[in-house]
Formats: structure tokens, sequence, C-alpha cells
């Protein structure tokens, strides 16, 4: 039986890449997200390119309906894979946006990635092993808004449930990525440009990251040295400060006198169908102490 990958927010973005290099490595792919004829499109095109299963799940993770529509597809026991990718950010600070539209920004985030994993680790552990891959965010290691905190407990169950269920066969990997090449801000009306290039990341290269941290074992993925350092920094530094620095990024770019050059890292080579689970997972990610991780004089300021 071939193995099959389900991935959630699948029309573009990391969703899409996921998608792609999931069904580059011979997996069958389910995609799932609102607009039905982008992910009838996207699958032809996977379907034609690889010569895999490519079907779809129109689905709206916001209601009840689309997620139980998507968990029974997950629960079955061909899915080896499960991307929670589907989210989006909100424009306004917490206190000017609709409760309403607070509460379904929450089920999307967290409410769907929870109930989707509860199904895919029930149907993994019957089948003896399986991956969960949650898509979080740098963001989720500062206070930073309702986003961040979403992303923080996607990141804190994710560490949890790849500890807990390891031994069993199922891995758990938060990917945090940074600024992504991909519709997401464009969809917050974010002026790219007022970001400086270091910032940004290519969609290939952090699923490339994600899925090789994932297929270690690891319970968090940061891609890219930079943002590794953004993310211990984020985590360990004095909180007042970075929450005030994260909460300008709002208004503001962010700032960076001098940042340690990064040399470029070579894509892996693709190996097709991986099988699971692999070796035993490696220690999650661990921050490292402020004074090591930053330069003296460096102003550092984000958003993701």
């Amino acid at each position: 039986m071939t193995e099959t990958a389900v991935i959630t927010g699948a029309t573009a973005g990391l969703g899409a890449e996921f998608a792609r290099a999931l069904a580059e490595r011979g997996y069958n792919v389910v995609l799932t997200a609102r607009d039905e004829e982008r992910l009838q499109a996207k699958a032809r095109e996977l379907s034609s390119r690889y010569h895999v299963e490519a079907s779809v799940i129109p689905a709206d993770l916001s209601t009840k309906d689309g997620v139980d529509k998507v968990a029974a597809r997950v629960g079955q026991p061909d899915v080896a894979v499960l991307v929670n990718n589907a989210g989006y950010g909100l424009k306004n600070d917490f206190h000017a946006n609709p409760a309403q539209t607070e509460i379904d920004h929450l089920a999307v985030l967290v409410q769907a990635p929870l109930l989707l994993s509860h199904a895919a680790v029930n149907s993994m552990l019957e089948r003896g092993g399986g991956r969960i891959i949650n898509v979080a965010s740098v963001a989720g290691f500062i206070p930073r808004g309702t986003y961040s905190a979403a992303k923080a407990w996607v990141i804190n169950f994710s560490r949890w449930a790849n500890l807990h269920y390891a031994g069993r066969g199922v891995s758990v990997t938060a990917v945090c990525p940074g600024f992504v090449h991909t519709e997401f801000h464009q969809r917050m009306q974010m002026d790219k440009t007022l970001y400086p290039k270091w910032m940004w990341l290519d969609a290939d290269r952090v699923v490339r990251e994600g899925l090789a941290d994932a297929f270690a074992g690891k319970g968090v993925s940061v891609p890219s040295k930079r943002y590794k350092l953004l993310a211990a920094v984020g985590s360990r530094g004095p909180q007042g400060l970075i929450a005030r620095i994260g909460g300008r990024g709002r208004q503001t770019p962010p700032r960076i006198r001098h940042l340690p050059a990064e040399p470029a890292e070579p894509a892996e080579p693709n190996r097709p169908n991986p099988k699971l689970p692999g070796r035993s997972p490696e220690p999650p990610f661990r921050e490292m102490p402020v004074a090591a991780a930053v330069p003296a004089g460096t102003v550092i300021g984000w958003r993701a």
C-alpha cells in the first residue's frame, strides 16, 4: 500500500511546497483548503508531474464540519504523514478585532491542528508509525499578540507530543519559519519591501529543512541559522524588551546593524519513499544563552 500524506492549506505557499516535496518522495497526497478550484488544479499538477494519486478535500477549518471532513480522512490507515499548515494572520491588534474574528483565528491555528493531530496519532499508533508536521513560526518564541500565542501552543504541543509518542513510532515536529516568500503576507496587506532581504526565506528551503528535521525525529525545527539565532534571543531575552521590539514590527521595519554571515547550505538529494519510522528522535531545539547568541551592539527586530 502506497503511503499517503495529508496537507492542509495546500493551494499555495508552504502548504503547496510540502505537497510537492512529499509527492516527489513518492507519497500519494490529499490536499485540503477552502478553494476547490485551486485545489483541483494543484492536484492535477502533482499527479501529472510525479505520477502519484492526488485527491482534494475542500474544507473550512474554522468550522466543525470542515475539521470533521479532514479528520475522517486523516484517520485512515494509509495516512503516514499529516502536515498541519493552514493558517493566517490578523492585521489589527487584539482589542481592535471583533471577538468572533479572534475565535475563528484561534480555531484554525490551534483547534484544527489539535483535532487533526488527535485523529492522526490514534491512527498512526495502530499502523505502527507516522509523522505529524505542525507549521508554527518564530513568532511563537516571542510575546506578540494572539498569533504568537497560538504558535507558542503549537510549538509546546509538538515538543511534548514528540517526546511522548516517539517511542511508539510517531514523531511530531513544529516547523518554525520566519518571513517566507508566500501569499501569507500579501493577504495581510503587508509591504514586504520594508523588511531587509536577508530576513526572507524561500518556501523550498523551509520545507527542505523542515522535512529533514521531521524525518530525523526532531520536535522543533527552525529553518536557517539566522532564525535559530533570533528564536534563541526571543525565548531567552528580556521579555519586556522583546515584546516592544516585536510590537514595533506592525508599524516600522526591523533594523539589524550586524548579523553573523551565514554560508549557503546545499540542498539534500531527493530520497524517494523514506521508511517510517526512522532513527530515534534527536533532542528538541535548545535555546542558547543570549550573551553567547548576540554580538555587542546588535539591534534586532522581526515579524513573522
